[in-house]
């Protein structure tokens, strides 16, 4: 176990929740985990961003947020109209790093999609991928539009030589339409790469324990064994 990064087909498709099961399962398994988010947008100084989010349903994880910037917009474009910083790659890699020696498993949620600008030169977390030699997981949305979208992530990533640790569709409905049900068996043939979890929409909001033992039926078994569990050395 080392580090896993999570990345979207666009904004909005359920990355924090992805994210929070991931923690959750891993958490519940005996490893230590961390949760890394580089760059959060759309969020005041004070306010709970993302981190906070996955804080409330798996407490325990230690979480670190590197940049913030008020505007809802690309972290590089978001640095520049707030006269802040922008995140340099060098500074994420050492913060990656340094999470990966003392932890069992480290989870770096993106922003935006996979091309997106995260910070100075325009890096973006394909780069940070490819830096860390960490594969990364594809969040999806379920409906009209998502074969391409997640095709086209794919296309992004292997561009690189950067390895895809599955698909997970991150807001499942209670009621999914033709499309959306297509799209769940389509995927995998259309990526090449498997669906390795359906995240219900509106994931509830639960003690930990009763989160993490439903997040484990939300992730495959073979994924959870292989990316999740922790393994004594």
């Amino acid at each position: 176990m080392s580090v896993l990064l999570i990345t979207g087909t666009s904004t909005e498709v359920g990355k924090t929740a992805a994210t929070a099961v991931l923690a959750a399962i891993a958490l519940g398994s005996g490893a230590s985990v961390a949760v890394c988010k580089p760059a959060q947008t759309g969020i005041d100084d004070g306010e709970p961003g993302d981190l906070a989010e996955i804080e409330r349903r798996v407490p325990g994880i230690h979480a670190v947020e590197l940049a913030r910037y008020p505007e809802p917009l690309a972290p590089l474009t978001a640095a520049r109209r707030s006269s802040r910083p922008a995140l340099r790659l060098a500074e994420l890699l050492e913060s990656v790093r340094e999470l990966e020696a003392r932890h069992d498993l480290v989870l770096v949620e993106g922003a935006g999609g996979v091309l997106v600008q995260l910070g100075a030169d325009g890096f973006t977390l394909r780069d940070v991928a490819r830096e860390l030699a960490a594969p990364v997981v594809i969040v999806a949305a379920a409906g009209l539009g998502t074969l391409n979208h997640t095709a086209l992530t794919a296309e992004a990533l292997r561009h690189e030589e950067v390895a895809i640790a599955g698909i997970v569709i991150g807001a499942w409905p209670a009621e999914p339409d033709l499309a959306m049900r297509c799209n769940r068996t389509d995927l995998s043939a259309v990526t090449g790469v498997p669906v390795v979890g359906v995240i219900p929409a509106g994931m509830p909001l639960a003690e930990r324990d009763t989160f993490t033992s439903a997040a484990r039926h939300w992730i495959e078994p073979r994924f959870q064994d292989f990316y999740l569990h922790r393994r004594d050395t």
